[in-house]
């Protein structure tokens, strides 16, 4: 049972992340929008994503589709969704290392160990074998 609630708690986690990506993709493709002041929590990212252009709001809102079906799949216990998840932690840690080791974004280091414990626990035989095919 306590690995059920540790992919629930995923599950949840990655629809967190598909609201919150989204919201940002809308707050991108909309400056001056009511949205706008969410960015006072992150500006360096605001920044960062800006100079993207409107590349930024498609990168946004293909994370957040990814985080949605992520969520979908650990959900229904399914082992795509479990594919996606490994995926995307992984894409995760090689980002805020390459972030961490450049000086572009010192404070990555945090999610380092956080996102290495997630992928720990997600590689586990019993985790693994909670996923079924389809």
């Amino acid at each position: 049972m306590k690995q059920a609630s540790g992919i629930t708690a995923l599950s949840v986690f990655a629809f967190v992340g598909a609201v919150l990506a989204g919201v940002s993709a809308v707050s991108l493709a909309f400056p001056g929008s009511p949205l706008e002041p969410m960015w006072q929590l992150n500006p360096h990212g605001h920044q960062s994503l800006e100079r993207l252009h409107g590349w930024a709001v498609l990168l946004m809102a293909v994370v957040s589709s990814g985080c949605g079906i992520t969520g979908v799949g650990l959900w229904r216990r399914r082992r795509w969704g479990y594919a996606f998840a490994l995926a995307g932690l992984s894409i995760h840690l090689v980002g805020d290392i390459l972030r961490v080791v450049s000086g572009a974004e010192p404070r990555a280091i945090i999610g380092i160990p956080i996102v290495v414990g997630l992928l720990v626990y997600l590689t586990r035989s019993s985790v693994r074998n909670a996923f079924s095919g389809g």
